[in-house]
Order: C-alpha cells, then sequence, then structure tokens
C-alpha cells in the first residue's frame, strides 16, 4: 500500500472535519478564532497516550472519541460551550490507513454531535507509542469562570453522574480481576467498560455550572484526589458522606462483590463527572437541569486547613492511602496481563 505523505494525510482525513471558518479548511499554519463581543475563550488541553490512557489495541474510532471527550469535561467543569479543537497525532511505525480511517470517523461522529469542529493541529511520526493531544476552545459568556478557587465555607458539595464506574471499568476491560467474571454479569461488566472506554462528558450542564457553581472542576484524577485540588486551591475542609457519593448499579455490584474495590471507586481515575460547590441557600431541583441529569449532594464545605473528613453514619471514615492516579506514572496493563 502507497504510504500517504503528510498532506495527504490531512487532506483525506482531517480537512474533512475542519468545518470552522477560521480552520481555512487546514490549508494554512494557524487557525483564526474571534470570540463574539462580551464572551471569554476558555483553553484547556490533554494528552492521551498508549499503554497509560488507553490500551494500545482499543477501537481507533473510541480512542479518538475519548481523546475529544476528556477535553470537552474539562470545557464544561468551566462553564463553556464548545467552539473548536486542535489535534495533534504521533502515528508509530505500522499504522494502517484502515485504523486512521476508523479514527477519523470516530472523531467526525464525537465533533457533529458536539457542534466542536477541527480547526488545526499537526501529524508527526514516532518511534514510541501512539500519542494525541487535543487542544479544546470554549466559549463563556461574560469575564468570569467558575474556578477550583471560589467555594467557601458553608456551600454543599455535589457531584454529576456517578463516581468510580471509569476505575472498575478498567479493571474489567483488561481482565486483571477475576471476581468481575465471577460475580458481575456480562451486561454490568459491559456497563463498566462502556465508561472507561467512552466518557460521557456533561456538556450539557455547561450553563447551569456558569450561573450556579461557586467553584468547580472535572473528575478526571480520581475523586478523593481531585477533591483534594479543590479544597486546596480555595483553602477551605469538607466533610463526605460515604453513604452519598453516588454509585452505578453495576458499581455497586462490584464493590458488594470485593469491599476494597470501594478505594478503587473512590481514587481511581476517568469518571469525567463534574465536581461543584454550590450556594447553601441554592435548592438543586430549581435548577433548570437536562432531562436525566443526575446531580448529588456528598457533603459540605468548613472553614479549616484543607482536608477531607469521610464519614459514614455520622460515624469517621479511614481515607484511602493513595488519594489518586497520576497520569505520568499510570499504566494501562495488556490483555493479557495477570497480577
Amino acid at each position: 500500500m502507497t504510504r500517504l505523505s503528510e498532506d495527504d494525510l490531512i487532506a483525506r482525513y482531517f480537512a474533512p472535519l475542519a468545518l470552522h471558518p477560521g480552520a481555512h479548511g487546514l490549508k494554512d499554519d494557524a487557525a483564526v478564532l474571534s470570540p463574539l463581543p462580551g464572551e471569554s475563550l476558555v483553553v484547556t488541553t490533554d494528552a492521551l497516550v498508549a499503554g497509560v490512557h488507553f490500551l494500545p489495541d482499543d477501537e481507533p474510532g473510541l480512542i479518538a472519541r475519548k481523546g475529544l471527550r476528556v477535553n470537552l469535561s474539562d470545557l464544561a467543569a468551566k462553564g463553556a460551550v464548545p467552539h473548536g479543537f486542535l489535534l495533534s497525532l504521533a502515528l508509530p511505525e505500522g499504522w494502517t490507513q484502515d485504523w486512521l480511517a476508523a479514527f477519523a470517523a470516530g472523531l467526525a461522529a464525537d465533533a457533529t454531535d458536539f457542534a466542536f469542529p477541527l480547526v488545526g493541529g499537526d501529524t508527526v511520526r514516532t518511534p514510541g507509542p501512539l500519542m494525541l493531544s487535543i487542544t479544546a476552545f470554549g466559549l463563556v459568556s461574560g469575564t468570569t469562570v467558575p474556578r477550583r478557587t471560589g467555594a467557601q465555607p458553608g456551600q454543599g458539595l455535589y457531584v454529576t453522574g456517578t463516581i468510580g464506574d471509569g476505575a472498575l471499568g478498567l479493571l474489567a476491560h483488561t481482565g486483571r480481576d477475576e471476581d468481575f467474571r465471577s460475580f458481575l454479569s456480562l451486561e454490568q461488566r459491559e456497563a463498566l467498560i462502556g465508561r472507561y472506554l467512552l466518557p460521557q462528558p456533561r456538556v450539557a450542564l455547561a450553563t447551569a455550572v456558569k450561573r450556579h457553581a461557586a467553584a468547580a472542576m472535572d473528575i478526571s484524577d480520581g475523586f478523593v484526589g481531585d477533591l483534594s485540588k479543590l479544597l486546596a486551591a480555595s483553602q477551605v475542609s469538607a466533610e463526605v458522606w460515604l453513604d452519598a457519593v453516588p454509585l452505578s448499579p453495576a458499581a455497586r455490584a462490584a464493590v458488594a462483590a470485593t469491599p476494597q474495590r470501594l478505594e478503587t471507586a473512590l481514587t481511581g481515575g476517568d469518571d469525567y463527572a463534574l465536581l461543584a460547590a454550590l450556594p447553601p441557600e441554592l435548592d438543586p431541583s430549581t435548577l433548570s437541569l437536562p432531562l436525566g441529569t443526575r446531580i448529588a449532594r456528598i457533603g459540605v464545605l468548613s472553614d479549616g486547613e484543607p482536608a477531607i473528613r469521610l464519614t459514614s453514619g455520622g460515624q469517621p471514615i479511614k481515607l484511602p492511602e493513595r488519594l489518586g492516579h497520576e497520569h505520568y506514572s499510570r499504566s494501562a496493563p495488556p490483555v493479557d496481563d495477570r497480577d
């Protein structure tokens, strides 16, 4: 098969995704983005590396969509509406046009569904593993966005969706934990694996986050670890009610079968839920949220040194020793790996 030049590769697989007028059909060295008057441009970037953030033999379309969605999650936490993205793709030896076509198709599907066009990027060869990096741009009305630093004592602590599915899904996906085969149904395992492979960014909540959240961030490095970051940034303490932390039916089944997996759920990554501090007088039931959106109050903020007090039934619970995972040290083992 004839190897495509970089120009041919871009023209065939990525130029069709560059629908933003500022992208100029990817025929220039830079895009030109113009926020509307009274809007701010929010910028975030995330890189994904084979063997660290996904398994090398994961479906290429799912790899592309996950790369896009982890950035969309960051935008949602800032109350930003997706505007466009840059893609840098480092391809190792042995890549095929079929692989790239499937990757581009996955990217195109989410770019369309989230109204999030490609505006530029770069493609290179690498002797190392596959790597993709996405820089995402979002728009926020006005000049104020919810930061990690805005939480105040007395505010309620809330999360969207459920916690722990991504980390438990990684275990199920790699087959490292026999308990998943022994105690979980095929449907439950597939639900957890699906949450790991294809995160659900809370883009539809961006307006509510912008309007009501005093502080917000997405949960990507584990619930306990990311909450610790928010508390440190805002210099407040938190009591977290363990019984109120929302788990999916599949995650509850996994924890019931192996209670130690609760620590995995609380500290593992890949949730991509939103964590927010809301004013105490705000009733979440009055918010205009998308149909089916789940939001749970899981604690309260207070004065004091940044720390988490984990309680169950009013009684203190020892915090996990490992608060979260760090992307530079985390490894996704091959499917046939066994402990």
